[in-house]
């Protein structure tokens, strides 16, 4: 008899090396074997193993680039999860015990990416912002407005396609308040990077440069 889907699930992220990786791993780049063992502690033999049950459960894919293998989170969704999963946590962000833990914590307060996204303090300004400026509406579920349209095009911004939602809501675990998941949040954090709005960190934090720039999204007071 095949086990329960859910227990499944919540087995291959109870183990705490896993669990670990898959934090790491939510900045949505891809790392090597080597790197994901000792964000998590652990022997290389001991990694390549829970990378392996990681890929799978279908949480992560791996793919070869000359000599190295690199690991990444399979899409969008496996991330959404985790960072969800990361807010039902007793305590998600433990009070840190050092002046540098404090300054890290603040960082990825404000800013941070979940996965391909923008979340903290920024992720859910810009959702409020994008909603009290009517670019975005949730009258009939999370859409983008025509003035919405008009003002991606003004900053040259194209609508992804696929199969990927446009817009999704997803809990932020610091904020305890909606993001915006989704292919266009995601398009809008690429954009903003490229033009210097923000700058990626290496711990999934992101430095606001131009807070002024956000306005054109309706976000203010950065």
């Amino acid at each position: 008899m095949r086990a329960n889907p859910l227990a499944e699930v919540a087995a291959v992220l109870a183990d705490p090396t896993r669990a670990a990786m898959c934090l790491a791993l939510i900045d949505g780049r891809a790392w090597t074997v080597g790197e994901l063992g000792k964000i998590a502690g652990v022997t290389p033999p001991s990694a390549t193993e829970q990378v392996s049950r990681l890929a799978d459960a279908g949480f992560v894919e791996t793919v070869r680039q000359g000599r190295h293998r690199y690991v990444r989170l399979t899409d969008s969704r496996v991330a959404e999860l985790i960072e969800q999963l990361t807010e039902l946590a007793e305590n998600p962000m433990p009070r840190p015990t050092s002046l540098r833990a404090s300054k890290r914590a603040e960082r990825l307060a404000y800013a941070r990416t979940c996965y391909d996204h923008l979340a903290g303090h920024l992720g859910v300004a810009l959702r409020t912002g994008m909603l009290t400026a009517g670019l975005i509406d949730t009258a009939s579920g999370l859409a983008l407005t025509a003035k919405g349209h008009r003002v991606l095009d003004d900053l040259e911004i194209k609508l992804p396609g696929g199969r990927r939602p446009l817009l999704k809501d997803c809990l932020d675990w610091t904020e305890r308040r909606e993001h915006l998941g989704g292919s266009l949040p995601a398009a809008l954090l690429q954009h903003a990077v490229d033009h210097g709005w923000v700058e990626r960190g290496a711990d999934r934090s992101v430095k606001l440069l131009d807070a002024e720039a956000f306005a054109a999204l309706g976000v203010e007071g950065l």
